[in-house]
């Protein structure tokens, strides 16, 4: 069983900063690549970044990119999330995911991931 627990959520003005983590429990981090994702009140959850079994090789959403960085540390089974210069509408329950499948065109799309976090919270204050 594949466990994927997220943290690093909380409340921040805009403009600040939080780093995500999401660690993977249950089969071989390296052989997973990963995306986050986010839902806010009322919408559908949508894709935000997403990171190849090899870390070099990174994809954003146009609406975080020049603001996130997705990472990975192998040794630690453990994905992140930068977020910088937040905004309001940044705000959302982020989901941290594992596919097992290599995504090349299709990162975005929710049914490719096998596992799922619980989510954590970011709220950003105006």
């Amino acid at each position: 069983q594949v466990q994927l627990v997220e943290s690093g959520g909380g409340l921040v003005q805009a403009g600040g900063s939080l780093r995500l983590s999401c660690v993977v429990s249950g089969r071989t981090f390296s052989s997973y690549s990963m995306g986050w994702f986010r839902q806010a009140p009322g919408k559908e959850r949508e894709f935000i970044a997403h990171i190849r079994k090899i870390a070099s090789i990174t994809y954003y959403a146009d609406s975080v990119k020049g603001r996130a960085t997705i990472s990975r540390d192998n040794a630690k089974n453990t994905v992140y999330l930068q977020m910088n210069s937040l905004k309001p509408e940044d705000t959302a329950v982020y989901y941290c995911a594992a596919s097992s499948r290599t995504l090349s065109t299709n990162y975005m799309f929710r049914n490719l991931y096998n596992y799922w976090g619980q989510g954590t919270q970011v709220t950003v204050s105006s």
